[in-house]
């Protein structure tokens, strides 16, 4: 399930982003994802491709890994993301709500962290 309101666009820093042409309220849920779950060994393997930048630590020991169908993988990242994830292991999705209020047009965002406030450096942040 995705809101039939969002569009994918190019943004001015970050390639594509996903957006929306309506407001959307808090606590709406925007999209529900399935996802394909890989195992360690998989990643390992994705971990050497352009698919690195968008799976998903998977399961409660963050073990294996999973590719989100729909637009989930476009979210763009922000330390202080007006949408969260969250995840079914059991339904093998991904859900994503808004947690606060988006304007029509604004980027919807996701913290690659988990929480949407979680300022802890995500991997293309690191200075190396």
């Amino acid at each position: 399930m995705i809101l039939p309101d969002l569009y994918v666009a190019p943004t001015e820093e970050r390639g594509r982003g996903v957006y929306t042409s309506v407001d959307i309220p808090r606590d709406t849920v925007i999209e529900v994802s399935p996802v394909i779950v890989m195992t360690r060994a998989e990643r390992k393997l994705l971990d050497q491709t352009l698919l690195h930048d968008y799976i998903f630590e998977w399961g409660p020991d963050k073990k294996d890994c999973c590719m989100a169908l729909g637009y989930v993988p476009l979210y763009n990242h922000s330390y202080r993301s007006n949408c969260e994830y969250e995840m079914d292991f059991g339904g093998e999705t991904i859900s994503v709500r808004a947690i606060r209020f988006i304007k029509a047009g604004e980027e919807v965002t996701i913290n690659y962290n988990g929480d949407w406030n979680n300022e802890t450096r995500v991997w293309f942040d690191v200075k190396g």
